[in-house]
């Protein structure tokens, strides 16, 4: 008989709570079972496994290496079983798929750990998350292929029919790497300056761009001749990284760039422009219960407890 066919999940329960205890009669209890059936499963799991798994004492077991190896294995092992168990019991493997729009201004920041909230509460929750400009997004939104489009939206044109909740006021940065020319410019000489060095915007014809491009005219800066239009955070920030470049970008972009130091913010006239950030649904179409969800998750992440 195959070894793996006689171990059961009584002998895994009976290791992992002497293992817990350090103690045969305190497993013993907790299982309320006898100090003499816990010896007899733990003799069978050793025979089973040709291994000593724990060292007697007086002062109650302890875990041999074999033990330890062992330890790592079925402890994981349970605690998948015990989530799929709760799963089928609470239907959790229903839960469904949730479609997602997600604007370059969120997908670094509030997007994943939007997601992280979710999966960490509803296991079987499928979520497909797609990007593009604003008005792509909102047109798949207005056609019932996504459920929710979440980003700085509150300007564009296409909202109508649409539902928008605001969920926080976001603003424009202008970053540049550590060791940029720019950042010893004297406050007076930057917006002249800043045309002297490639710049990286989001898309023409895009909500954060007209905010850029606003932001541009405020402050007195004109537009360089070498530009990087793009809505993807990763080119525009390895690029931005490598090069003198200016990049004019969403805080959500570059906040944990800040945050470690590997970017820098210039002062800038116009420099708090911004936006709304929030989410926006489709009220002709009935709402499912994966995008009541996350609409929860948004709202608990940004600390809008109630809807606006």
């Amino acid at each position: 008989m195959n070894p793996d066919n006689r171990i059961k999940l009584r002998h895994l329960n009976c290791f992992l709570e002497v293992a817990r205890q350090g103690s045969i009669q305190r497993a013993a209890d907790a299982l309320a079972i006898s100090q003499p059936a816990v010896s007899k499963t733990l003799r069978e799991l050793e025979d089973s496994l040709d291994s000593k798994l724990f060292e007697r004492g007086r002062q109650g077991v302890t875990l041999t290496d074999a033990g330890n190896a062992f330890l790592h294995v079925a402890g994981p092992s349970m605690q998948a079983l015990r989530r799929g168990i709760q799963s089928l019991r609470t239907d959790e493997y229903k839960a469904g798929e949730l479609r997602l729009g997600a604007l370059s201004s969120v997908e670094t920041q509030l997007v994943p750990k939007m997601i992280h909230l979710l999966h960490s509460r509803h296991l079987g929750l499928r979520i497909s998350v797609l990007g593009g400009p604003a008005a792509y997004l909102l047109g798949l939104l207005r056609s019932a292929e996504l459920d929710l489009v979440v980003g700085r939206l509150s300007d564009s044109p296409h909202l109508a029919g649409l539902h928008f909740e605001h969920l926080y006021g976001d603003a424009l940065k202008v970053v540049v790497h550590t060791q940029h020319p720019l950042l010893g410019c004297p406050p007076e000489l930057l917006p002249g300056r800043l045309s002297d060095y490639p710049m990286v915007l989001p898309l023409p014809d895009t909500t954060i761009r007209q905010h850029a491009d606003s932001l541009l005219l405020q402050s007195g800066a004109g537009l360089p001749a070498t530009c990087l239009e793009t809505l993807s955070n990763t080119l525009a920030r390895s690029y931005t990284l490598c090069a003198h470049a200016v990049w004019i970008a969403p805080r959500d972009a570059i906040h944990g760039d800040l945050e470690q130091g590997n970017l820098k913010s210039l002062e800038l006239d116009g420099h708090t422009l911004g936006g709304s950030v929030g989410v926006c649904s489709n009220p002709a179409t009935s709402q499912s219960l994966p995008a009541q969800w996350c609409l929860d998750a948004l709202r608990e992440l940004t600390g809008n407890s109630t809807p606006t």
